[in-house]
């Protein structure tokens, strides 16, 4: 997490100054003027204030657009805090108003049940992407294609899934739909967490060792191991879904220009690879300077979003 100390420019009209011959009609003008520029001044500062994004624990999408908008939106005079929590806990916490924004939120299926639990106590802001897709990939040379012939290759998988966090739709997806579709009853599902996982497929491709993992796209994974997804054939991991950016109730009224500009944000699978790709392996403490470079490279698209 990092942050810009942002300035509010305030115009002071001057007092004291008596000017020979000015009529009091002209003195009045003067503190008309003077009001009006005070209160303009006011007006634009108010324009900023306190916001905190919520961040999905080991959802790369969801720091990337987290850091970058906390970024765009502290150059643009507010103050920013990203808090790092499961989904369960940020849907109950943009419903509660602890939070203001939540940018990863996956519909139709992903995030269905917290949509139908919270959705009338949030509002919704907008799709920023809509060809993501829940996934459950393999190592490349593995010897199915499929997740109908995965049941008889158990022996060559050591019969384990492994998964990501137990709180993720990804994972009761997998649990509720994938599993008892295709037999799969009495493999080992392992959750625990997003970098556990990826660092189990690490380990396994860098010894030559099949794999199955519960995945996404998009994700920075795709262009860094050489992984393929197992095709789907009775369609238990859904269709292409939106990634939808949702706000506490309020929201839009507290803070339009904000509301506003996430609302109409969208962003291209290339660019957010690039931003993943860059923050992937950094410490926190570089997020800082590792977003400021990509918005440097990216500047003129960057500008857009606010424009």
């Amino acid at each position: 997490m990092f942050k810009r100390t942002a300035t509010a420019f305030a115009v002071t009209a001057a007092a004291g100054l008596v000017l020979a011959g000015c009529s009091s009609a002209d003195d009045e003008g003067t503190e008309d003027a003077a009001d009006d520029t005070t209160e303009e001044s006011t007006d634009d500062a108010m324009e900023g204030g306190d916001l905190t994004l919520a961040v999905f624990n080991g959802w790369d999408e969801s720091l990337a657009t987290s850091l970058l908008w906390e970024a765009i939106l502290e150059d643009n005079g507010y103050t920013v805090e990203l808090e790092y929590a499961d989904p369960a806990v940020v849907f109950q916490g943009v419903a509660d108003g602890d939070y203001d924004v939540v940018t990863d939120v996956w519909l139709p299926l992903t995030h269905a049940s917290y949509i139908d639990e919270f959705g009338d106590q949030i509002e919704e802001l907008g799709a920023w992407f809509d060809s993501a897709a829940l996934t459950i990939a393999v190592n490349a040379d593995a010897p199915v294609d499929s997740l109908a012939d995965l049941a008889a290759a158990g022996d060559d998988f050591g019969g384990r899934i492994v998964g990501i966090e137990p709180g993720a739709g990804l994972t009761a997806t997998t649990q509720d739909a994938v599993i008892p579709t295709y037999g799969l009853e009495d493999w080992e599902f392992i959750t625990s967490s997003t970098p556990a996982m990826l660092s189990e497929l690490d380990t396994a491709l860098a010894n030559g060792e099949n794999i199955v993992v519960t995945l996404w796209e998009p994700h920075w994974a795709y262009g860094a191991f050489d992984i393929k997804n197992l095709e789907d054939p009775e369609g238990t991991l859904g269709e292409a879904e939106s990634i939808v950016t949702y706000a506490r109730s309020g929201f839009s009224e507290d803070h339009a220009q904000a509301a506003e500009w996430l609302s109409n944000f969208t962003m291209d699978a290339e660019l957010l690879y690039d931003l993943e790709n860059q923050l992937q392996g950094a410490d926190s403490g570089d997020y800082e300077s590792v977003v400021a470079d990509w918005i440097a490279a990216n500047q003129e698209w960057v500008d857009s979003l606010t424009a």
